[in-house]
This record gives structure tokens, C-alpha cells and sequence, in this order.
């Protein structure tokens, strides 16, 4: 059987939801390389709508988390709940704003954070049985709280991001957006992403090279 990686959503969307273009090289390259995947989402309401075309509050908009990742699932998308990691190899966690509104509340609380429980459990889980976990771009902010302290993460070079992730006691690597970091000792594997990405070529590199290695960790 071949390898199986968790994809873990936050919607649809840069601003509020899962970055589009990272996900999408996140499914392409473990696709390329023959690993099966299944897509995950919390069932719960946005934390709020964004107009991708203004950037400003869609006010009165209300949508929920799971129905919107199905849209970058084509549909196949599990609910977050029902994610067991020992039915899977590895976890990744594309960026996008809804990681830190949606699985976290990381975009207003900053080094205050309070992770989505439903999302605390499963990655402890993971974590716990030394299997693999990939994040990228604003991402990488939550493994301090989601998976403990002096952990090695980047999210490029954002002095306001990697202060709180070192607030937090996280340990923050500056990264350029075609490379990534590696926590070898916690298997954690991160990469900037559109945290510097002004081309989807660069972000492809380094997105890539994430799950490169997280393929490589899976065979250790």
C-alpha cells in the first residue's frame, strides 16, 4: 500500500481560508510521487468572509469552514474530527490566513493563541507517534502551541511572525521561499511559502521540497 498523507484545510481562500496555490502544489507533488492523500476541514463556521477582490469584510457573509475546503478538495474532503493519524504516514497543513483565524485564532490573539481544540488532538497524535508534519507559509506560527516549545519552524523572515513564535517559545529560522526548514529531532518540516512568494514558481520550489522530505522522513 502506498504511503498516506493527511492534508488538513482551513477553507477556501488567502485571506480566509487555505491559500489556493499551496495547496494545490501540496496535492500535485505528493500526486507526482505516488502518495495517497485524503483532504480534512473542521466543521465549524468561518471566523469570518473576505472579498478576495477588495480584501475588505464581506459583512453579513457567513460560511463554514468544511463546505468551503471542499472546494479545493473537488468534494472528497473529510471532516477534521474524523482524522485518525494512525491511519496515516504524515500531516501537512497548507497556509492561508484561515490557519491562524480558523484553526487558530493566532491573527488576533498573536502570541496569545488558542489552537482549535479539534485541531490540537489529532496533531498531538501525529506528533506523539514521531510521524511527520509538514506546514507552510503562516503555519509553521502554531507549532509552539500546537506541538510544544523549542521546536524549529520558519516563516521567512516576518520580524512581527517570528517574534511571536519566539514569544511563544518556538525556535524561528529565517528561510529564503525556495528552501525550507528541518527539525529533524521532531520531524517537523516548514517552508515560507506565499509568507514570500511573489511568483507561484517560487512557492512551487519550496513547497515541493516540503514534501520531498516529508516523503523521505516517512521511510525513516
Amino acid at each position: 500500500m502506498s504511503k498516506q498523507v493527511a492534508v488538513i484545510l482551513s477553507g477556501c481562500g488567502v485571506y480566509d481560508g487555505s491559500e489556493i496555490y499551496e495547496t494545490t502544489l501540496t496535492l500535485l507533488r505528493l500526486d507526482q510521487l505516488g502518495i495517497g492523500y485524503r483532504c480534512f476541514a473542521p466543521d465549524i463556521a468561518q471566523h469570518h468572509v473576505i472579498d478576495h477582490r477588495s480584501g475588505e469584510v464581506a459583512e453579513g457573509e457567513a460560511r463554514n469552514v468544511l463546505v468551503e475546503s471542499a472546494r479545493l478538495a473537488r468534494g472528497e474532503i473529510s471532516d477534521l474530527a474524523t482524522l485518525e493519524a494512525g491511519e496515516f504516514d504524515a500531516v501537512i497543513l497548507p497556509g492561508g490566513f484561515g490557519a491562524a483565524k480558523n484553526l487558530s485564532n493566532f491573527a488576533e490573539a498573536g502570541d496569545d493563541m488558542a489552537i482549535l481544540e479539534g485541531l490540537a488532538e489529532p496533531l498531538g497524535e501525529f506528533y506523539a507517534a514521531r510521524k511527520p508534519i509538514g506546514l507552510m507559509c503562516i503555519a509553521p506560527a502554531l507549532v509552539p502551541r500546537l506541538l510544544g516549545p523549542g521546536i524549529a519552524v520558519t516563516v521567512g523572515h516576518d520580524p512581527g511572525v517570528s517574534g511571536a513564535i519566539s514569544a511563544m517559545g518556538g525556535l524561528h529560522r529565517s528561510c529564503g521561499v525556495e528552501d525550507i526548514v528541518v527539525d529533524f529531532e521532531n520531524r517537523v518540516v516548514t517552508t515560507p511559502a506565499y509568507m514570500l512568494a511573489t511568483r507561484i514558481s517560487e512557492a512551487a520550489t519550496g513547497i515541493f521540497k516540503l514534501v520531498d522530505r516529508i516523503d523521505e522522513l516517512m521511510d525513516l
